[in-house]
């Protein structure tokens, strides 16, 4: 295989990373914009679905090596503590959950879902900000790194917090018009009893 192939290969598999964070972090920032707890569970359990996807295809590669010793500066972090703070007051008492961080150590790790879609919202917009600037090497390594190191565990437990919403939300309610039902049924009960 020439490296110009393989060049190309890694180009395409960068944009096609890139177009699964950047979709990501527009999500994030319209749901906490919007502040409707309701539609934004089930968005963010997509959302965070296909980043993973992103990050177990970044995991399955060899290891990207940066092309520098030290990470370029592409400028500052954007500011996400209006971000954290709207989700935050979303989810109300659904932001604190418990995960367990290293299954082979396992220790329970108590947390809030704003603080951690925001951390993992800044593990991928810095390398949104090296792959804008050009250097999908260093954008390729940052997410690869960032995932093994933290945004992977993370997401993987936000995920299962926001399936355990839904499933909650879905599974706990009791089935509407069944006491309709029941009172139906006790009336004719009541009705034969009468009769006989």
């Amino acid at each position: 295989m020439s490296t110009e192939v393989k060049t190309g290969e890694i180009a395409e598999f960068a944009q096609q990373v890139a177009d699964q964070i950047e979709s990501f972090l527009l999500s994030v920032r319209a749901v906490a914009a919007e502040g409707d707890g309701s539609r934004a569970v089930p968005i963010l359990l997509l959302e965070v679905s296909q980043v993973l996807l992103a990050g177990a295809r970044l995991g399955a590669q060899n290891d990207f090596q940066p092309s520098q010793e030290y990470q370029p500066d592409v400028g500052p972090e954007a500011d996400v503590d209006d971000m954290r703070m709207r989700l935050a007051d979303m989810f109300g008492s659904a932001d604190t959950y418990s995960f367990v961080f290293d299954p082979y150590d396992p220790e329970v790790v108590v947390s809030q879902l704003s603080d951690d879609l925001t951390s993992v919202a800044i593990d991928l917009e810095n390398g949104l900000r090296h792959f804008r600037h050009g250097d999908v090497g260093e954008a390729l390594w940052w997410w690869q790194f960032s995932y093994v190191a933290n945004w992977g565990n993370l997401a993987g437990a936000i995920l299962s917090a926001l399936l355990n919403v839904v499933a909650h939300d879905r599974l706990d309610s009791e089935f509407t018009g069944e006491e309709e039902e029941i009172e139906v049924a006790n009336e004719i009960l009541a009705d034969s009893s009468a009769d006989a």
